[in-house]
């Protein structure tokens, strides 16, 4: 995929992953739109980015007409839109006796509901232009752990939605990769980032990792990716 004219979009964009992709995109050349539930929040990351190719776009994934008003924003801005990334996640953890039903419900429509709404409100630009979808999963979809029932099934199924979405817009030249990062440098859970985090992976890294899949040949598929830190803490 030649990387001149594209445009990307990246569900919570604000922070961590999301903002670490954005920039090594905006980097790249790319247009780019990135989103989140509060517009101030989104307007701060666009002014941090400091490009004038920058979308700030207000939308709640877990809401299908906010995706579908996100995905008309883009495409009347840039006028298409080639590559889409299901970032915004959200964890809430503890013993499953002591989950409740609004983390259960918050995780579910966010993590996975919202990659399905993301990609179901983009699918048609993505098939018109060949384009790429990504979603950011976690080691926590494939590596159950006491406390992590409700994250555990929200990124299980996100692993096994993509892969599947995979085998059904491959036939439209749409490629589809599913990221699985481990312990990552961000502001996920209410972490405030610091000093202590730097054997962790960066959010850079995933956003270097995102332009190397878009320049790989077309031919060459990596349809899921996971991703360690080198050593541990």
């Amino acid at each position: 995929m030649s990387l001149e004219n594209k445009v990307a979009y990246i569900t919570g964009g604000t922070k961590g992953i999301g903002f670490g992709i954005a920039k090594a995109l905006v980097d790249a050349g790319l247009k780019v739109a990135i989103s989140g539930r509060k517009l101030a929040d989104v307007e701060k990351a666009k002014a941090d980015l400091g490009s004038e190719n920058v979308l700030a776009v207000a939308s709640n994934v877990a809401n299908y007409a906010d995706e579908e008003a996100a995905v008309a924003e883009i495409v009347a801005k840039f006028g298409k839109l080639d590559i889409v990334i299901a970032n915004a996640g959200v964890g809430k953890f503890g013993p499953i006796d002591q989950l409740s039903l609004e983390d259960w419900n918050a995780m579910i429509d966010t993590n996975l509901t919202g990659v399905f709404h993301t990609l179901k409100a983009s699918v048609e630009q993505l098939k018109a232009n060949k384009g790429y979808y990504i979603s950011i999963a976690s080691l926590a979809g494939t590596n159950f752990f006491a406390g992590g029932a409700g994250y555990n099934a929200s990124k299980f199924g996100v692993v096994g939605f993509t892969q599947a979405a995979m085998l059904d817009l491959r036939e439209y030249d749409v490629k589809t990769t599913t990221i699985m990062p481990g312990s990552v440098t961000s502001h996920f859970n209410d972490h405030q980032p610091n000093d202590a985090d730097g054997w962790k992976i960066q959010p850079e890294d995933l956003g270097q990792m995102v332009v190397d899949l878009l320049n790989l040949n077309p031919n060459v598929l990596p349809s899921k990716i996971e991703v360690r830190p080198t050593k541990t803490k």
